[in-house]
């Protein structure tokens, strides 16, 4: 089956831009900007008033959804379904898991924890949603909200947007774009206004995201540069310039690109907060941190079905939309940006590694430095009088871990390296975003020329720029977050995508999983067993494995080739000397098309080689193996030395599972879905990423 991808690759030409989304998502956002700074108290009062109604009367909604997607990507991951690859089956993840973690983590909310760490604890103390304030009660619940908070449900919405799109781009050879997600259920309208309109949406959920948050969160860069060195002032031309260095240093970034720019930088942050969170546990209330940390998780878990259906309904108050709508809205609103980085990011892990990796691990993370953070604080003020810090947090939350920072030792050294911390999660958020923007303007190109990176990632500081001196950027991010409402409503449409697709998957791999035992029965039987077991034990050099490939395996093909011919089946033997394959494509209108593929697979020579002699570990010595792949990637066997009758018997036999699986899978997929939705596509030799 052919895709009608619109984008072309960078090296095809000097632009990827898909016209239908970029034009549109530019002139949206010049129009929003300028409408939100010529009367910034109006277009305030208008989104406020919008958000105030949407939480009001949709407060459920959104509650609801996020408990949905937290069900649906924990039960995804328990299922056998967990053992799937974001990517073909002989896939390997593209980054290691502390690489891997590092930017998933600076991308999803580092720069939230460097805010709320102290502040939200502390704001919850002194005014908790129901009690009385300033009581070891109202301490123990400040640290749960905080948990709840920032704890499983944020990242299950990253993460149902990230697995989802990692699924689609990567198994099933879709661009890496928001409107893959919508596949299974319109098909090839996802290349039309549909899908273009659901990229930009997610172009300007993304653009304005990042751009409010930068705006509004420079203060905190702001005070710290102030707490440094009081001589400079707390206005908005520091601002201004903290945004600009920011966006120079993001377009820096995005020209290095993820390997060189994103990748090292989230190192970096991850090391800077290791080290402050090392620190600050050091010289602060150790103990009671460690016993903080395990009371509060135990109550976390505990209480988490509670707390996530608790919508105030007694004793309303607009507590749950300032906090928890307000925080969970905002969520979903970068869940286009933030997922789609992670997917990127995710390509050869299972889907059990991806939901354990995002749901898990930053969890624990965000726990250990509530706890590290928020405790201290709260001890301080709870055992040793530090009443002052509930005033200075409340009149300003930024300014709340350089107070922290006060009570403590090497205070103006912590606060330097906080201020460098910030200043780095922001660039990673930002060229991440640029990165995420680029491939949602250009239809989900993997690769997009510089020009295009740095446009977006100045636009970033342009907009945060203009809105901060025009005092819009409130109105703004209030209308961001109203727009979570309809990407929820995606968000579910999306994760019904993928389950439908999962079946798919199920009878996919119940008709076309190899079997050794199944094909030894075959024809060619009495013969083949002598066949395997030379091929377990000889390691034949490449050469003699392009001659077989060259002769035997194509003549074999050609015989199917020539006899599907004859019953009306059109099939194709292309040979590609070049990537070292060759394979055999049977097309059927309509249908999904059979791809049986010979690759030759170069392999190290393993030490049971050498049975007689010490292998000279200075020469690099290599076999060759004639290895099958079909649609769904590698299948992990070598047919060398097989003659034509056993190469043809082996086609059919795959053949058969392949009519099998088109036959059964109508009949038992839901919503009348058909054969033609199945997406699997085959992979490129060398990058095992989709042909085109």
């Amino acid at each position: 089956m052919h895709h009608n991808n619109e984008a072309k690759t960078a090296s095809e030409s000097t632009s990827t831009v898909l016209v239908p989304v970029f034009i549109p998502a530019v002139a949206v956002i010049l129009l929003l900007v300028i409408g939100t700074i010529s009367n910034p108290e109006l277009a305030g009062g208008v989104f406020s008033s919008t958000l105030a109604y949407i939480t009001t009367t949709f407060g459920w909604f959104y509650m609801l959804s996020v408990a949905f997607f937290l069900i649906f990507i924990v039960s995804i991951a328990f299922t056998s379904w967990g053992n799937i690859k974001l990517g073909p089956d002989h896939a390997d993840p593209q980054y290691s898991f502390p690489a891997w973690f590092a930017m998933l983590f600076s991308a999803g909310y580092g720069i939230a924890l460097l805010f709320f760490g102290v502040a939200e604890p502390v704001l919850h103390y002194a005014s908790p949603p129901s009690g009385a304030g300033e009581t070891v009660l109202a301490a123990k619940e400040a640290m749960q909200i905080a948990f709840f908070h920032w704890g499983f449900h944020i990242w299950a919405i990253y993460g149902l947007v990230g697995l989802v799109l990692a699924y689609f781009a990567f198994r099933h050879g879709l661009p890496l774009s928001i409107r893959s997600a919508l596949y299974p259920l319109i098909g090839e309208r996802i290349y039309g206004p549909i899908g273009h309109t659901v990229d930009v949406f997610a172009i300007l959920g993304t653009m304005f995201g990042i751009a409010t948050t930068l705006g509004l969160s420079v203060a905190q860069i702001n005070a710290g540069i102030n707490y440094l060195w009081p001589s400079i002032p707390v206005n908005v031309t520091v601002q201004i310039i903290a945004i600009v260095v920011i966006t120079g240093l993001a377009i820096l970034s995005v020209v290095a690109g993820m390997d060189k720019g994103i990748k090292r930088l989230s190192i970096l942050n991850m090391a800077l907060a290791v080290l402050l969170m090392a620190f600050v546990f050091s010289v602060g209330p150790s103990v009671h941190i460690l016993e903080s940390f395990l009371q509060n998780t135990g109550s976390y878990l505990n209480n988490i079905v509670e707390r996530t259906f608790n919508l105030q309904a007694y004793t309303r108050s607009d507590w749950i939309g300032n906090w928890t709508l307000f925080i969970f809205g905002w969520t979903i609103a970068w869940a286009p940006f933030v997922g789609l980085f992670i997917a990127k990011i995710s390509r050869g892990r299972t889907i059990r590694q991806f939901v354990v990796g995002v749901m898990l691990v930053p969890t624990i993370f965000t726990f250990l430095w509530f706890s590290i953070f928020g405790d201290t604080a709260l001890h301080m003020v709870m055992n040793e009088g530090y009443d002052t810090l509930i005033g200075q947090v409340q009149a300003n939350h930024a300014v709340a871990l350089f107070k922290l920072y006060e009570v403590l030792p090497l205070s103006s050294i912590v606060s330097f390296i906080t201020v460098i911390l910030i200043i780095t999660f922001f660039v990673t958020s930002a060229d991440s975003g640029a990165l995420v923007i680029d491939s949602l303007a250009s239809g989900g190109a993997a690769v997009t020329p510089v020009w295009q990176r740095v446009f977006w990632a100045a636009a970033e500081g342009a907009v945060a720029s203009v809105l901060l001196l025009a005092g819009g950027l409130g109105a703004l991010q209030t209308m961001t977050i109203a727009s979570a409402l309809p990407f929820s409503i995606i968000m579910i449409v999306a994760a019904f995508g993928m389950w439908r697709a999962l079946v798919i998957e199920s009878h996919h791999h119940t008709s076309l999983s190899v079997s050794l035992q199944a094909r030894s029965a075959g024809v060619p039987g009495r013969g083949l067993w002598r066949k395997r077991l030379h091929g377990l034990v000889n390691f034949p050099d490449r050469e003699a494995v392009e001659e077989f490939v060259a002769t035997t395996v194509k003549k074999a093909m050609q015989r199917v080739q020539r006899e599907l011919a004859k019953q009306g089946w059109s099939a194709e033997v292309h040979t590609d000397e070049a990537a070292s394959r060759i394979y055999l494509e049977v097309i059927k209108d309509e249908q999904i098309d059979f791809v049986y593929e010979i690759r030759i697979v170069e392999h190290a020579l393993p030490d049971y080689a050498y049975p007689e002699m010490a292998r000279n570990e200075k020469d690099i010595h290599t076999y060759a193996r004639a290895e099958v792949f079909l649609r769904r990637g590698g299948q992990s066997y070598d047919i060398y030395e097989f003659d034509q009758h056993d190469i043809i018997s082996d086609i059919l036999d795959q053949f058969e599972k392949h009519l099998h699986f088109l036959h059964i899978s109508p009949a038992s997929l839901p919503w009348n879905m058909t054969e033609h939705d199945e997406m699997l596509v085959p992979v490129a030799p060398d990058t095992d990423m989709p042909r085109q």
